[in-house]
């Protein structure tokens, strides 16, 4: 095992005897292959973590040629949901791109964008992407603040397979090794930055053409009792999935264990 990844093991194996509540963790060393893992396959309600590979699927139909991300799709009043993102406030009947309703799914977690482009997608073609990705223990049945759901029908997801479906985008597998870094590009742009980012430093220091030690490209999930983050980590020449999916838990505790667990792997691997 190598040094950095120990030491980081040590401390998490610590760390999660205090955590409340249930968690399902993941991390990985991307370069070394190295894992720690914690109640990993355990099925969480996925809240919007889930947009990951929904987005996987949409740029897969595109490559396919069943339509273009430069496509326009209307927005009809009936689509405009509740919950995340700014959609639900525009003036039904504009146009919108379909890069541009991916984009705000994931930067904004826009529920609104989401169901749109679930409809355009198709439940088992999103289904379909997931076993691809290796999430092999997860499915998607509902798109998101359509009620009522059939507790049957709960869209679900384990630490594991998320971060199985990083793997891929990080190795350029999702879809094709251009996709996968427009995707990470789109993931780097998240807006929520009150779980993982918490605690990292600063990036701005105010100096023109600075490169900063680190990026994160994540999706956040957050619905009653359920908080995650899941990403990726990009520190000098490192790369690292991190997933934690809790549920049980307050928010504030919640979000509090999710940015110390970011912040100790950045400071395993910050020298190295």
């Amino acid at each position: 095992m190598s040094h950095p990844f120990q030491q980081l093991t040590i401390q998490l194996e610590k760390w999660k005897k205090q955590l409340p509540g249930k968690w399902g963790i993941w991390v990985e060393d991307l370069k070394t292959r190295e894992t720690w893992e914690y109640n990993c396959d355990h099925p969480f309600f996925s809240a919007s973590v889930i947009k990951v590979p929904i987005m996987v699927a949409v740029y897969r139909e595109a490559w396919r040629d069943r339509f273009a991300l430069s496509d326009e799709i209307t927005l009809p009043q009936e689509a405009q949901v509740g919950g995340s993102g700014v959609l639900q406030h525009l003036s039904p009947g504009m146009k919108i791109t379909i890069q541009d309703l991916t984009t705000l799914m994931i930067i904004q977690s826009d529920n609104t964008a989401t169901n749109l482009l679930i409809d355009l997608v198709g439940k088992e073609v999103i289904n379909e992407v997931m076993k691809e990705l290796g999430m092999t223990k997860s499915v998607f049945y509902n798109p998101l603040m359509i009620v009522p759901v059939e507790r049957e029908g709960v869209n679900t997801i384990t630490a594991a397979d998320i971060a199985s479906c990083y793997r891929k985008l990080a190795q350029g597998e999702a879809v094709s090794y251009h996709s996968s870094l427009q995707m990470i590009q789109t993931l780097k742009k998240q807006q929520i930055r009150d779980c993982f980012p918490s605690l990292l430093p600063q990036k701005d220091n105010h100096l023109v053409g600075t490169i900063p030690n680190w990026e994160l490209a994540h999706k956040t999930g957050m619905v009653t009792r359920v908080l995650h983050d899941s990403g990726i980590l990009y520190t000098g020449p490192h790369a690292l999935v991190i997933v934690a999916l809790s549920e049980d838990c307050s928010y504030e505790i919640a979000k509090q264990n999710l940015g110390q667990l970011a912040f100790q792997v950045y400071r395993a691997y910050q020298k190295q």
